[in-house]
């Protein structure tokens, strides 16, 4: 069934009204007890310096650049697990994926989990989730928290999705970005001016495969891109890595056509890798207008100020650092995530957080906000006072990734691994150390930001390896990880293409 806008909304209305008939009617708020609004916009597969205010030297981004100058921009935000649905499931909940279940893109969020909107709702919230939900791919189901639904199942295309809202299901005829954004400015009208909301948009960019819309197609057909000055540095790096060259998630894989040279510096092999570079970033040029769209439907209607707008990725993304494409690793191309918060009450503006903040942290952040229940036993922290100017001396110095080995997926072995402010321990479980497929990572990422040198064997360092893994094992030990039930490291026999680079 094909649907335009007006149909799939008025049939989306019926649906709401059917689901309200059902419920308890929600409390009052009155303006003595207003409470902020929460729009929470979340990207997939964005890295953190893809936004002008970041420093990107060719993306422009207005809109998101004004969000960070009338608020705050955390320079240091990582995700626990570099993958999807785990990282998603991390935000909802406060946990780390050990403790919410969710390790793999296939495996949706436990309904009897809780949850910060369903708090929010619990609390009087109206809740709304509209796009990208990304947990169990085979499933458009309302998910519990959310009064009003409008999702899909699986990844979803860039033109054309077909839409559960409320319960009708339809395809909804253009571009994904758009389409999504018609939606939450539409939702974003009917909320009654003495009740608060939440509303949580999915956007699908950039994931791949990345398709641009017409205005922006040739947008940078003129940037100069090349490969990164890491791309080809593999010295010192675990055997897996080399490994991983020519598969789905290398800059030699089948995206490629399989490229036999190392280092391949052919003029048509460096256009392949920038036409990608390109569309991926022209389509995070349509999530900026979406961002601008909202923002003037908030002012519009006189809740702007009022509103605790975040702006997040769910996963960093490689663009041929280490050779390699997509995620899951723990290197900072691939755990780094944007974070912009604007609330003009309690977060002043111009601020760059630098301390690191996590995936995690964003439940307890937005619940403390609201002035909600807490989540029981979160993982994570509320950064409100951060953002607010305070000082913490009492904040993480330390943090530890976790990130599981997948069948579906075998080019990326278990990784545990610990990040301070200056230096980074990755190791490999059921697979450890010595020259071998599964070396482990020791990085001074205050001198070597682009983790050019590993300096796991190297005698000098011997005192600080021996202190990170400890700090390693008290982190894991905290958070309940330990004993480590990972399953036996099968990436070591990695179902890899005939022909690997070697």
């Amino acid at each position: 069934m094909m649907m335009g806008r007006r149909g799939f909304l008025r049939a989306a209305a019926l649906g709401a009204t059917a689901g309200a008939l059902g419920c308890r009617r929600p409390p009052r708020i009155s303006r003595s007890e207003r409470r902020p609004n929460v729009v929470f916009i979340l990207t997939d597969d964005m890295r953190w310096d893809a936004m002008g205010c970041a420093g990107h030297p060719f993306l422009k981004t207005p809109h998101l650049d004004r969000l960070a100058a009338e608020g705050a921009r955390f320079a240091n935000c990582f995700c626990t697990t570099s993958l999807c649905s785990p990282s998603r499931a991390s935000m909802l909940s406060g946990l780390y994926a050990h403790a919410h279940g969710v390790t793999n893109n296939f495996t949706d969020y436990p309904n009897e989990l809780p949850s910060f909107p369903r708090q929010l709702q619990a609390a009087g919230y109206a809740t709304a989730y509209i796009g990208k939900w990304h947990m169990n791919e085979e499933s458009d189901e309302r998910r519990p928290g959310f009064d009003f639904w409008a999702s899909h199942k699986g990844q979803a295309k860039y033109y054309d999705t077909e839409f559960n809202i409320n319960g009708t299901r339809g395809v909804l005829k253009g571009y994904y970005t758009t389409r999504v954004t018609d939606l939450a400015i539409d939702w974003l009208g009917q909320q009654r001016p003495d009740r608060p909301f939440l509303l949580m948009l999915g956007h699908k960019a950039p994931h791949s495969p990345n398709t641009p819309e017409p205005q922006y197609e040739h947008l940078f057909d003129d940037v100069k891109i090349e490969y990164p000055p890491t791309a080809f540095a593999l010295e010192g790096k675990p055997d897996w890595i080399r490994q991983r060259l020519d598969t789905w998630h290398g800059i030699y894989g089948p995206l490629w056509g399989f490229r036999k040279e190392f280092p391949d510096r052919r003029p048509e092999s460096v256009a392949a890798f920038a036409a990608f570079c390109r569309a991926y970033y022209a389509t995070i040029q349509s999530v900026d207008d979406s961002v601008g769209r909202l923002y003037e439907a908030l002012r519009a209607s006189g809740q702007l100020d009022n509103t605790l707008i975040l702006f997040v990725g769910d996963n960093g993304f490689f663009l041929g650092e280490h050779g390699m494409m997509d995620k899951r690793t723990m290197h900072e191309p691939s755990i780094r995530i944007p974070l912009l918060a604007r609330y003009p009450a309690l977060i002043p503006q111009g601020g760059v957080e630098s301390r690191m903040v996590l995936n995690v942290d964003l439940a307890p952040t937005i619940l403390d906000f609201c002035g909600a229940r807490p989540l029981p036993k979160v993982h994570g922290r509320s950064w409100r006072r951060l953002a607010g100017g305070e000082d913490d001396m009492q904040w993480r110095r330390s943090w530890f990734y976790a990130y599981d080995y997948e069948k579906q997926f075998p080019y990326t072995p278990n990784v545990r691994g610990v990040r301070t402010d200056q230096w980074k321990y990755i190791h490999y479980p059921h697979g450890d150390g010595g020259p071998d497929r599964h070396k482990a990572e020791l990085y001074h990422l205050k001198s070597d930001p682009l983790e050019t040198k590993n300096l796991i064997d190297d005698p000098a360092h011997a005192p600080k390896l021996a202190e990170l893994k400890a700090e390693l094992q008290r982190l894991m030990a905290a958070a309940g990880a330990l004993p480590d039930r990972m399953p036996l490291d099968e990436g070591v026999k990695a179902v890899l293409p005939e022909k690997s680079i070697r």
